[in-house]
């Protein structure tokens, strides 16, 4: 029992982390059309910034506490400089954007090689989180709980935020009905700026928490990306829920696979269910539901 309840819980928060870098993605993609292999990037730059942070406060449970809204901010000015300067004229070109963005990662990949150097920079854990809790029996990784714990916070303000707010409501219209939510007088652009904006931000916060599990490398937002992609497709366009749900179930089938065999093989066979699973249904988990009748 106490493996099966391990397995669990090691799956929700690897998905967790896949739902911290997969979140901000889904927005942007759902909204904009834009494939940005660059997202990956805006997770490195959350992850460097808690390294910078550090550097100026010794407390390393204070560090991360300040490298939360830090991260959110520089991942999110990187990304309305990339949205102004590059993207805002290739929306709905999901192509072009992909070879773009996937140019600009490489540019951001040596800028960090540049500024910190090709090997992982030390980064001070809390010592706190890095003991272990048992929860029915399983020993689980307090960094782990606190990835879940966030995400799940995370998700709730997303949710609230596009629910509740007009901003929120104007990321809805827009992505519902472009054309309609201009005529309607909603400043589509200020809009795509404010959404790109967030999604980078919310990138930047998932670095944040992957220093916890992993070394900070300049390559780290590779690591992510594509499984970010295959989260947003597989929980459906612009669908925060749809989100979570591809997410713990991508981590709850690779931890369980992985555990009978090697992550190698857990990748492989995740990545084949995800295909089969768009081929039974490609609009994901979830449909973006219009008025359109283009």
């Amino acid at each position: 029992m106490d493996v099966v309840v391990g397995q669990l819980l090691a799956g929700l928060s690897v998905g967790s982390v896949l739902l911290l870098a997969a979140v901000g993605m889904s927005l942007t993609f759902g909204q904009m059309g834009i494939i940005n292999m660059a997202h990956g990037e805006f997770i490195m730059i959350g992850a460097y910034t808690v390294y910078m942070v550090q550097q100026f406060v010794s407390v390393a449970a204070l560090s991360y506490v300040i490298a939360i809204p830090c991260a959110f901010l520089l991942a999110a000015a990187v990304g309305v400089l990339l949205e102004q300067g590059v993207l805002q004229f290739m929306y709905r070109r999901p192509l072009d954007t992909l070879l773009v963005t996937f140019g600009v990662s490489l540019i951001l990949q040596q800028a960090a090689r540049d500024i910190f150097g090709a090997p992982a920079v030390a980064i001070n854990i809390p010592e706190f989180l890095s003991g272990h809790v048992s929860l029915l029996g399983a020993a689980i990784p307090v960094s782990r709980i606190l990835i879940i714990v966030l995400a799940m916070v995370l998700v709730l303000l997303v949710s609230w935020l596009l629910k509740a707010t007009q901003v929120g409501r104007r990321m809805r219209a827009v992505t519902v009905n472009r054309e309609l939510a201009e005529v309607s007088g909603i400043p589509t652009r200020r809009t795509d700026r404010l959404t790109f904006a967030l999604g980078s931000g919310l990138a930047g916060i998932a670095g944040v928490a992957i220093t916890l599990i992993g070394s900070t490398t300049p390559t780290l937002g590779s690591n992510y990306i594509v499984y970010a992609f295959l989260v947003v497709v597989a929980g459906g366009l612009s669908s925060i829920w749809g989100a979570v749900i591809a997410a713990v179930a991508l981590g709850i089938v690779q931890s369980a696979i992985a555990f009978g065999t090697t992550q190698s093989i857990a990748t492989w066979v995740s990545f084949l269910l995800v295909v089969l699973f768009l081929q039974w249904r490609p609009q994901g988990i979830f449909s973006l539901k219009t008025r359109s009748l283009a």
